[in-house]
């Protein structure tokens, strides 16, 4: 039987929404897969938007649910209608996005809130017992809303990954652990069935990206 997956976007493009490239590797490897998939965003303003040809902000407004409606082509839901009993495990792509509009850790660090509907939502499969899949920045989440979980964002003492070092360092001082792992592993936290992955956390060529968020996806299915 077909494993049912929910995807949370939080935008359309790395600076101001979810990474592209990350959402699309997570939907074709769970298409792959035989998943069946559905696609969420909250119905809230992005906390701001990035000019992407000069990497600065403009005064535009924009929505996040709107904006992830582009990535899903239309076929998406506001994530206050995630109901959990219809789905085994929920998976959410990184980008800036993650860390502005889900959750302020891009400004806050250690000391940000989450998105008060993302939170039901991650602790509403958690009681469930059901997988949890993040990439990239997303793991920040798990880190502040299951303190002592288990959570890699790459590596902190390689250059490839240029921003671990102080990433790593907040989510152990929020009483978590850190897991050094190269961008084509994964790292499983069995207590809490949470897989994470650092896909662009590293600056890797795009197909290895691909293929390590493969990875997670096929670490989460097992676990649903």
């Amino acid at each position: 039987m077909a494993k049912r997956v929910a995807v949370v976007l939080a935008g359309c493009g790395v600076f101001d929404g979810s990474e592209i490239h990350e959402a699309s590797a997570a939907l074709v490897h769970l298409s792959r897969s035989g998943a069946s998939v559905k696609i969420f965003a909250p119905d809230i303003d992005q906390m701001h938007v990035v000019d992407h040809v000069k990497g600065a902000p403009t005064e535009e407004k924009r929505n996040v649910l709107v904006e992830s409606a582009r990535l899903a082509r239309g076929d998406i839901q506001d994530l206050s209608q995630l109901n959990v009993k219809e789905f085994d495990a929920i998976i959410f792509p990184g980008g800036f996005g993650v860390a502005k509009n889900l959750c302020n850790w891009a400004v806050q660090g250690k000391d940000c809130s989450v998105n008060e509907q993302v939170q039901t939502v991650l602790k509403a499969f958690h009681n469930e017992k059901k997988p949890i899949g993040l990439c990239c920045i997303s793991p920040v989440l798990a880190a502040k809303v299951f303190p002592g979980c288990e959570v890699t964002v790459g590596h902190d003492k390689d250059k490839r990954f240029p921003d671990v070092p102080e990433t790593a360092e907040a989510i152990t001082q929020l009483g978590c652990k850190h897991v050094c792992k190269n961008v084509n592993e994964t790292h499983v936290d069995e207590k809490n069935k949470i897989v994470t992955t650092c896909a662009f956390m590293c600056k890797a060529p795009l197909h290895e990206i691909f293929d390590g968020i493969g990875v997670m996806i096929q670490d989460v299915l097992k676990l649903a």
